[in-house]
């Protein structure tokens, strides 16, 4: 017996898998200082040791890679997306495939963001996919999902091409019951509801049934994060108890009678999605992204001459609430400013995803519009990682880069937290141990 005992253990030893990060700067994700000359231990994916060189004991035989002039930040994490819908710039449900699926992770992955929450127009492909991930060690961004979301019957967005079938579309507290059943037996990270009328043009879902869903999913231990538009419904869903704005509020200033109940209720700006706002009317502009290296490098030929073409731009230019767009995307700066500097717990997020709203580009920019806001690039960065994880509920296992959590990072070649847009250095990303690119 003893002898099989030794041999066990002989074996866990011998075929453990450890890599040593070594001889960079390490910023954990924690807004603690960031450690010079650092090392990363890293044994079957997790961290074993994350501190100064000259604490660490390299194993025996452990893979040595000298990041010499570097700088390691936790992976991002973002807290609004949505999976799989959409190809080239049309979303449908039927582009939901695994194919479709591994490529946008993928895509995500190149441009260091690890995790991500898809909010609410998944099909139910995204949970076996979701359940294979966590049986092991992956190596494309982790996914989290709400799986379907909340609307009215016809309601906002359920007219947008594609979108018809997609969420739930309730009418009474029976069916809202039900629904969040189905949710909780298929272990969803997050409820979400879309409460909005689109300017007044399509129904938006009643603050009765917002109740009724956010009193379900906590009866099942779950949060609830609402696509948010008007002051107003932000006040009365976190009065409701509501868990995370999945946007800012856009159409006006967030007042103080807002910022005391999101503190009393520990709500948080769970993601502020500047770059949906700016996708709305960027390209109607000549100067936009279009021509930039780290944005084409994902994007296909087709799309791009699409996005640059006179048609597409002039369907823009139309557009009778064009003017306001700009004006909404300043105001959701003010606001997370604003938020943030009373004490508003703050994640990230962007609604990338959706037509022209474009996977891990987003997620950088989105860091720049925060900074132009007012956020320091270290508030910016500790937001993407451990602060997003503490609100998916994931501290755990993932957000900062400390012991016993998994090795999700990226490798910068330029410091971040002196230019914020260092973030695009990338050198290499890191998931689960698994150098994924």
């Amino acid at each position: 017996m003893r002898i099989a005992l030794v041999f066990a253990l002989g074996c866990s030893l011998a075929f453990a898998e450890t890599k040593v990060l070594e001889n960079f700067t390490l910023i954990d994700g924690t807004g603690k200082p960031p450690v010079a000359a650092a090392a990363l231990v890293i044994t079957d994916g997790r961290i074993v040791y994350a501190g100064p060189m000259s604490g660490m004991k390299a194993p025996a035989g452990a893979e040595r890679i000298d990041l010499a002039g570097k700088y390691v930040m936790p992976g991002i994490i973002n807290l609004h997306c949505h999976l799989g819908n959409v190809k080239g710039l049309a979303q449908d449900p039927k582009n939901f495939t695994r194919d479709n699926l591994n490529a946008q992770l993928q895509t995500f992955t190149s441009y260091g963001v690890t995790s991500v929450l898809s909010m609410g127009s998944d099909a139910d492909l995204v949970y076996q996919v979701r359940a294979e991930q966590r049986s092991g060690r992956p190596s494309l961004t982790r996914i989290f999902t709400a799986g379907r979301g909340f609307t009215s019957e016809a309601g906002y967005p359920t007219s947008a091409p594609g979108m018809k079938g997609v969420p739930y579309e309730v009418k009474t507290a029976a069916a809202v019951k039900k629904a969040v059943a189905e949710l909780a037996d298929k272990r969803v990270d997050m409820v979400k509801i879309w409460v909005d009328d689109h300017l007044g043009k399509e129904n938006k879902i009643s603050m009765d049934l917002c109740r009724a869903i956010i009193e379900n999913a906590h009866a099942h231990g779950l949060k609830v994060s609402a696509h948010i538009f008007y002051l107003e419904d932000a006040r009365q869903l976190v009065d409701a108890g509501l868990d995370g704005l999945a946007h800012s509020v856009r159409d006006k200033p967030v007042d103080a009678e807002l910022i005391a109940l999101m503190k009393k209720r520990g709500a948080w700006q769970a993601a502020a999605t500047m770059t949906r706002e700016l996708s709305t009317f960027i390209y109607a502009k000549p100067d936009s992204f279009l021509d930039d290296p780290f944005f084409t490098k994902s994007v296909s030929p087709d799309v791009l001459a699409a996005l640059k073409s006179e048609g597409y731009r002039s369907k823009l230019q139309a557009d009778p609430d064009l003017p306001k767009y700009e004006q909404w995307l300043e105001m959701a700066k003010k606001n997370l400013k604003t938020m943030f500097d009373a004490g508003v717990r703050t994640g990230f997020g962007t609604d990338t995803g959706p037509p022209a709203r474009f996977s891990g580009f987003f997620e950088q920019l989105e860091m720049e519009l925060m900074v132009e806001a007012g956020m320091t690039p270290a508030q910016v960065i500790r937001a993407a990682t451990s602060q997003s994880a503490e609100f998916l509920g994931a501290s755990k296992d993932l957000g900062s880069l400390e012991r016993g959590k998994w090795a999700d990072l990226v490798v910068l070649g330029k410091n971040p937290l002196d230019n914020i847009r260092n973030t695009r250095s990338i050198e290499s990303v890191w998931i689960a141990g698994n150098r994924a690119n």
